[in-house]
């Protein structure tokens, strides 16, 4: 891969509450190379959705606030931005595709307007020529009948259709970062597939990278080049693909891989973790996973645990493992 486009580093989301402090992302870090899909994955209340809204500086204030940490887009900090300067950023440079288009779409307009308003928002373009670019995108990630969709409602098109018109919404400016907040959760099967074919070929056309919020390693074994697993708002793993998929290392890791449903599991009882993730006000001392880790021992509760390398691109937050190195 080429160089990085996206360096989060320490990153601390916060949100108040009136019984304490939620600390959703606690000192996450990771980074994305141009044209790489890297998967961010863990279970719902994990730090995922937080982490992509902090790239995008969309998290409600109040409650929420960025506390530290930096968020190094091709070099510069967004956190440092002004809302201004971060605004045309937005929608422009760096895109997001969200989980629910029906919520995201505005009701009130046709879908061509707001395609239009996007494009002339970020470029100097005529309402014509951003109507012609906008049909243009419509047709590239696959929508049969444009001119059709552009004079639509949002609440008159499928699922799957309205996702389609949401990629295009985010691509129309050809970021360089494109978020995919579980693009697929409210999807058919076969409209998933699409969805996510569709995803790829555009990231092998332009070239983007692409962040890929998940819970499904389903959707990782398909699309992703290297994987951050989430648990209570750190990241416990990090490494290419086939690695994780094939030699994990942590404890949770293992857990939510041999989760997923397999074919040759016919009339056996599905594995689940044990327990319930932590009350995110309330976390356990120590390692935040130990009281449902089937490798827990008393070493567990004592301290963070340092982020551990094992090799040169596989990372994991495990005491029980001993790596060579220790990063700081």
């Amino acid at each position: 891969m080429g160089e990085a486009i996206l360096q989060v580093q320490d990153l601390q989301t916060h949100f108040v509450t009136s019984e304490g402090v939620v600390r959703a992302c606690d000192g996450v870090s990771f980074e994305i190379n141009r044209g790489e899909i890297v998967g961010l994955v863990g279970e719902s209340g994990s730090g995922k959705t937080v982490t992509g809204l902090s790239i995008m500086r969309l998290v409600p204030e109040p409650p929420g606030r960025i506390c530290g940490g930096e968020i190094r887009f091709k070099g510069v900090d967004l956190l440092q931005l002004d809302k201004t300067v971060m605004y045309r950023y937005r929608g422009d440079r760096i895109s997001m595709v969200f989980q629910n288009p029906m919520t995201c779409l505005y009701p009130y307009s046709r879908v061509g307007q707001q395609l239009v308003e996007t494009i002339r928002l970020h470029r100097p373009a005529t309402r014509t020529e951003a109507h012609e670019q906008a049909l243009a995108m419509l047709r590239r990630v696959g929508v049969p009948n444009p001119l059709e969709v552009c004079s639509a409602y949002q609440h008159s098109l499928s699922g799957g259709m309205r996702q389609r018109v949401m990629v295009a919404m985010a691509l129309l400016c050809q970021p360089d970062l494109l978020i995919a907040d579980e693009p697929t959760t409210q999807l058919a099967a076969t409209i998933q597939a699409q969805i996510l074919s569709l995803l790829k070929k555009l990231r092998d056309e332009l070239g983007i990278a692409i962040l890929m919020i998940t819970h499904d390693f389903g959707v990782v074994a398909k699309m992703c080049d290297r994987v951050c697993v989430m648990y209570a708002g750190k990241v416990v793993e990090s490494a290419p693909t086939d690695v994780i998929l094939n030699a994990p290392k942590h404890p949770y890791t293992i857990g939510l891989i041999n989760s997923v449903p397999r074919m040759n599991n016919k009339g056996k009882r599905l594995f689940q973790i044990e327990g319930q993730p932590p009350d995110m006000l309330y976390l356990p001392p120590g390692c935040r996973f130990a009281p449902r880790c089937p490798e827990g021992a008393e070493i567990c509760g004592q301290g963070v645990p340092p982020e551990i390398e094992i090799g040169s691109t596989h990372a994991v937050r495990c005491v029980m493992r001993r790596g060579t190195k220790i990063r700081d």
